[in-house]
């Protein structure tokens, strides 16, 4: 694949990552309509993903720094820390909900790489985890803050960025409706889910990172592709998540939920018709 083929999904791994859309399914997705017409693979995906990690730490570099400083400094007797700090208990639900991820990803790796990569799946939860989208948007109180996050709230979000393993349901998506459904605002439940994908997405990307290093005949694009990917992906990411976190203060997820279905029902069509084939 070429600079020119990287360059674009950099783009679109910047434009989508975020979005309740599924950055993982629009790489599959596109990856079929550019000239190689070749899947970018899943280790292209997570080694992209980093630069919008990076995105998500500049942007909430303040949260970021407050929650780990004060997670450390509550271990001292001399903190001064009160006892159900909202900033320590981040800390942990951000711990907590990661291990779920990094359990199912660790086991289900084979699986990451070859079944759930099917446009079939992708095409139905697209569909699927967008009418959940909806139904959380549509019915949550969107009443509570993230500073509220209780640990059964946290856990139950963090299995919900369990799904995120298949493309097509969207890490913000997944998260983010769990969080919705248990109450919370949406500019909240957006922060804590951006929040919680830190450690899981740098994990991912830096192990995929590794791997490609030792067996570079595996990987689709070469270092350099990759590395000019990653870095449009941040500069594209960081825009989306400004953008995202404005809008949420006032807009609903709907217009996100609309393209979901939109994009599952044409893949699906181009599936039936043998334009597209699932693998």
């Amino acid at each position: 694949m070429s600079l020119l083929e990287a360059i674009i999904l950099g783009l679109v791994q910047g434009l989508t990552e975020f979005l309740p859309i599924s950055s993982s399914a629009h790489l599959r997705i596109v990856g079929e309509f550019l000239p190689s017409a070749q899947d970018p693979g899943a280790t292209f995906t997570a080694i992209t993903q980093l630069g919008t990690e990076l995105a998500v730490l500049i942007y909430f570099w303040k949260d970021i720094t407050r929650i780990i400083g004060r997670w450390f400094r509550h271990f001292s007797p001399s903190s001064g820390i009160p006892k159900g700090d909202s900033d320590v208990r981040l800390g942990w639900l951000v711990i907590i909900g990661t291990v779920p991820i990094v359990l199912l990803g660790y086991v289900a790796q084979e699986h990451i790489r070859t079944a759930f990569r099917s446009l079939w799946l992708v095409a139905i939860v697209l569909i699927v985890f967008g009418i959940l989208l909806w139904i959380a948007d549509r019915l949550g109180r969107r009443t509570r803050e993230m500073e509220e996050m209780t640990y059964p709230s946290g856990i139950l979000i963090g299995l919900a960025q369990m799904l995120a393993l298949v493309p097509g349901v969207s890490r913000s998506g997944a998260t983010t409706s769990a969080g919705l459904a248990l109450g919370y605002t949406r500019p909240a439940a957006a922060r804590f889910a951006f929040l919680l994908a830190v450690p899981a997405v740098f994990g991912s990307g830096l192990y995929e990172l590794v791997q490609s290093i030792r067996e570079p005949g595996e990987a689709v694009f070469g270092p350099l592709e990759t590395a000019v990917a990653t870095a449009v992906a941040f500069g594209v990411g960081l825009a989306v998540i400004a953008y995202l976190m404005r809008y949420l203060q006032k807009g609903s997820f709907l217009p996100f939920v609309l393209y979901r279905l939109l994009l599952g029902g044409v893949l699906i069509v181009l599936l039936a018709t043998g334009v597209l084939q699932a693998y």
